[in-house]
């Protein structure tokens, strides 16, 4: 007898397992379906996680209680904080990880969650019910798993097809099958498709890379890592990335391949990443440029295996090989695999509620690239908020979970998609964020935490950490208003650092609103005050110490964004959707009308950031309002 499950998961991605995990911390009798039980959450291009943005939302699913975070801390082979000569609203972690391990890591935590099921086949058709409701899937094998609610997370798995130069494949990565059926039964109920192109460069064998030719990039020796919990800690052997550079030479080689190559041939239709473009099209687009820089990166701790970040393409595997053999260190290179382009099918996500279930399917659900995004991390974060409201919708509990843009990096992706929709892959960026110094990487879990345990997927154990960390931070911050520091203890250290030296005693406060000192810096010099921050627990020392000093250099603009923040959101809570017969309203303009006639806005906040509706069409409506 085949049971039948509240939460069906298609797809073992970066999306697919947190989506499981999550309905299935909820309560959810959850179903997750892979074509292959040995690579859940594969890193399919580079073995990293987080950068800029997304690095934040990757300790958005840790602060929510997902386990991205978590299981990168746990094969992290190195890690990074970028961008900290900025201000913290655009520190962004990244950890370099082994992606053998990552994949060990997942598949051990999802075969520990309770009302998890594993199934390992190929996904081939949806039940649904009048072209209405989804109320199941059947896989390659002919079995029929019904469920109250499906969450599709089929990757770049969708009829995907590979190209290296003439030479075709289909697959959803390399060596591995395509999934078919699922889009052409989709596109017959109604929802509107289309085709996307991403890529990944060659592989090579690190045994005949010259290192002494490459300029070492070494991980922080630092206390950073993305999780909030304590003990997620590597202890995998650190590794370091090589930076070089292409060069006229390199360009030339892989110029006498254009004629061949498939994005230049009207071979692939599908729109590529314009931030993340491969090699070919940095040279027509940057034509200018004599080199660009490139980053081997380790595949792990133990393997010789390397990626080389910047050099995707779907050129010739031999002109690909010739112009890497230009490259310095490289000369005398080996690969394993050589770059591949493929383009798959995705469908367009304005078809989605914030809660990313569908608008034409009931009970449906689309997370991860199906949506049109590219990342793992934007993957992951559709996952959680996909499982977590498939769960709240097939126990009929009459709640949605959607963030809003000032209160996540997530919310602002979900946002993006459903309102503006795409037509390129998407990629998180800082500059996408209105809110980015409410927003910031260091306080996720102040934002979410809390949300989440009312919820109950955040841990009882998350919560006490976060309510012990507001505490003290805010012990700190008092201390500092009230403790006076005298010229003679830190004068010197004033000189040191280039500001001005202090002639009477003043607040300890005063001298760490001063740009060039941290507190980091005063604990040396003032016995009481390192005295007093003994009180912090040592394994999150670096943390809350951070996080009060940043609270206190820029309480004034995170006061002002947060009442910017709150004029905005009079607009997210006046309700719209369904409301109006847009083809009717000849008083809008007739790209606002064809706008929100597709996109359907649930509040005027959302209709305000379609583009092509003006100011005028929003007051039209606040108008018909009553407002």
């Amino acid at each position: 007898m085949i049971p039948e499950y509240d939460v069906i998961v298609v797809g073992g991605g970066h999306a697919g397992c947190e989506a499981a995990a999550a309905a299935a911390n909820l309560g959810s009798k959850t179903l997750l379906i892979t074509m292959d039980m040995t690579k859940y959450g594969q890193m399919s291009c580079n073995p990293a996680m987080g950068g800029i943005a997304k690095g934040q939302i990757v300790r958005e699913i840790d602060a929510l209680g997902g386990y991205s975070g978590i299981i990168a801390d746990k094969s992290t082979i190195q890690f990074r904080m970028l961008n900290q000569s900025k201000g913290p609203a655009m520190w962004s972690p990244r950890s370099q990880n082994d992606r053998f391990r990552f994949a060990e890591l997942w598949r051990e935590t999802l075969e520990s969650v309770e009302n998890l099921d594993l199934w390992q086949d190929a996904v081939v058709g949806l039940l649904i019910s009048n072209n209405k409701v989804v109320e199941g899937v059947v896989t390659k094998i002919g079995i029929k798993f019904n469920a109250k609610t499906v969450i599709l997370t089929n990757g770049t798995f969708l009829n995907g097809l590979m190209h290296i130069g003439s030479a075709q494949m289909k697959g959803g990565r390399i060596g591995e099958a395509a999934s078919y059926n699922i889009s052409e039964q989709l596109f017959d109920v109604g929802f509107k498709t289309g085709r996307l192109k991403t890529g990944t460069p060659v592989r090579i064998d690190g045994r005949t890379i010259d290192f002494t030719n490459l300029i070492e990039q070494k991980g922080d020796v630092s206390h950073y890592k993305f999780s909030y919990l304590p003990g997620t800690e590597s202890t995998l052997n650190q590794r370091s990335c090589w930076i070089t550079y292409t060069n006229p030479v390199v360009h030339s080689e892989l110029e006498l391949g254009f004629e061949f190559s498939p994005m230049f041939d009207g071979t692939i239709q599908g729109a590529g990443p314009r931030y993340c473009p491969s090699i070919e099209s940095k040279l027509v687009t940057f034509s200018e440029k004599e080199k660009h820089q490139l980053f081997l990166e380790p595949e792990g701790e133990r393997t010789i295996e390397y990626y080389l970040n910047g050099f995707s393409s779907s050129l010739p595997w031999e002109v690909q090989y010739r112009a890497l053999r230009k490259i310095s260190g490289l000369e005398k290179a080996k690969i394993f695999r050589p770059g591949y382009a493929i383009e798959y099918d995705y469908f367009e996500p304005t078809q989605l509620h914030h809660t990313l279930e569908t608008k034409l399917v009931d009970n449906l659900f689309f997370a991860g690239q199906i949506n049109g995004t590219t990342g793992y991390e934007e993957a992951g974060a559709q996952g959680i908020i996909a499982g977590i409201n498939a769960h709240l919708k097939s126990h009929q509990k009459g709640e949605e979970f959607v963030l809003k843009r000032n209160e996540a990096y997530i919310g602002v992706l979900i946002d993006d998609l459903v309102t503006k929709g795409v037509d390129e892959p998407y990629r998180m960026f800082t500059s996408r964020a209105e809110f980015r110094i409410l927003l910031r990487q260091d306080n996720a879990d102040i934002r979410l935490t809390e949300k989440s345990y009312k919820l109950g997927l955040a841990s009882l154990d998350r919560k006490n950490l976060l309510d012990r960390k507001l505490s003290i931070i805010s012990q700190i911050i008092d201390y500092t208003k009230q403790f006076s520091v005298k010229p003679v203890f830190v004068n010197q250290l004033l000189k040191k650092k280039g500001t001005t030296e202090l002639k009477q005693g003043v607040k300890l406060i005063d001298i760490i609103l001063r740009p060039q000192i941290s507190i980091f810096d005063l604990i040396e010099y003032i016995g009481p005050f390192k005295e007093f921050l003994k009180r912090v627990p040592e394994d999150r020392r670096h943390e809350i110490i951070e996080a009060a000093e940043i609270a206190i250099k820029y309480e004034g603009y995170i006061n002002r964004e947060k009442l910017l923040a709150e004029k905005l959101d009079k607009f997210e809570n006046i309700n719209i959707e369904d409301k109006f017969n847009y083809s009717k309203l000849k008083s809008i303009s007739t790209e606002g009308r064809q706008k929100l006639e597709r996109i359907n806005p649930k509040t005027i906040g959302q209709a305000k950031r379609i583009s092509g509706v003006s100011p005028a069409d929003i007051n039209v409506l606040l108008i018909m309002l009553g407002r």
